[in-house]
């Protein structure tokens, strides 16, 4: 949570972490659907996050909105994916997580940088399903 709410003092983006149990099916369309179910499309600017985790599966995803995804490269989250993926390796879930965080956070201030007005649209909290 400290991650997120680090992160999000750069820019107007929103980061969520989402925690799956019984994730079936495929898991970027489990992702997006959860992405909705959660309202994140629903941001003014089109720039919620998600990072969607099933751990039992050992498989997880990064969801950015319709907003990031007009304006950035289709592999974007490639970094993120990577970094994630190394840290797990390891064993460092936490320690992935929050990196991966630190550098959407970073990323998204090149495009939707803070603004003075910028009010904190969704929850910071970790979900759960």
């Amino acid at each position: 949570i400290k991650a997120i709410q680090s992160a999000e003092l750069n820019t107007s983006g929103e980061i969520r972490v989402h925690i799956e149990a019984d994730a079936e099916g495929d898991i970027l369309d489990i992702a997006a659907k959860t992405f909705h179910r959660l309202g994140m499309h629903e941001t003014k600017a089109r720039n919620g996050v998600m990072i969607f985790l099933a751990p039992e599966r050992k498989e997880f995803a990064i969801i950015g909105d319709q907003g990031i995804n007009d304006v950035v490269s289709e592999n974007f989250w490639d970094t993120e994916r990577d970094l994630m993926q190394g840290q797990f390796r390891m064993g460092q879930f936490c320690e992935g997580i929050c990196l991966a965080i630190q550098q959407v956070g970073a990323k998204l201030k090149q495009f939707f940088p803070y603004q003075s007005d910028d009010e904190n649209e969704l929850p910071d909290e970790i979900s759960y399903n």
